[in-house]
Order: structure tokens, then sequence, then C-alpha cells
């Protein structure tokens, strides 16, 4: 039910070799990921995100910024600060160690929102299209 958020194998990140030189969770000036502090079974203190909330700023070495979205609506459980002291994790295992965030859906949601995403195949072929 938890849904882990990272960079899709076709991010521009990932795909024309940049590098890159910072992560940054400070969203605005009064909001930032990494103030996220959740305890308890309700998962208090959790920061609620929409579908277009930012998760976090990635800057690359060519000068480019890339905004990630939550792109799902829940609670944000954890942010991976790993990749603030080692960003190539981003690149070398985006989907292991090198994820961004973990987010809670509603449970009432969570059937919902898992309904609505594409299969590895179906991704493919969106990409194939584009």
């Amino acid at each position: 039910r938890i849904c882990v958020i990272t960079l899709a194998e076709a991010h521009p990140l990932l795909q024309s070799g940049k590098t890159i030189k910072s992560i940054n969770y400070q969203i605005s000036a009064n909001c930032s990921r990494l103030q996220n502090k959740v305890s308890g079974k309700s998962k208090r203190g959790a920061q609620f995100l929409t579908e277009l909330a930012p998760l976090c700023r990635i800057s690359s070495s060519d000068g480019e910024e890339y905004t990630v979205y939550s792109c799902i609506r829940g609670r944000l459980i954890e942010v991976n600060e790993n990749i603030l002291n080692n960003p190539s994790l981003l690149q070398e295992k985006p989907s292991t160690e090198g994820y961004i965030a973990v987010v809670l859906p509603k449970f009432e949601e969570s059937k919902s929102i898992t309904q609505g995403l594409l299969t590895q195949k179906e991704y493919e072929e969106v990409l194939l299209k584009r």
C-alpha cells in the first residue's frame, strides 16, 4: 500500500549521462520536506501531499533543474536523505537505494490510485509514442 517515488527510466537525468550537482528538499521558504517528522501508527505529523506537490529539486552540472512531483495524494512518510550526500545513487540505483521518497496514500484511495498506474508494458508503449 505504500508508494516509493523514484526517477523513471526515461527521465532526462538517467538518459543523457548528466551529472547530478545537488538535490534540494527545500520546496519554498516555509516548506522543507526534510522537516517532515512522522510518529506513531497513524503517521502523525506527516506532510500531506497532492498529486502536484513538489518533493525535491534536482540540479545537474549543465545548469538544468528538474522538479520531482509526488504524483500521488497521501502522507509523506520518508525522504531519502542518503541521496543528499551521494547524489549519484539516483543514477546508479534509481529503483532501490536511489529512491526519492515514500508516500502512504489514504487507505480508501489506495485501490483507485494503484488501478490508475501504468504497467511496465503500458509505460514502454507510452515512451515509444513520444
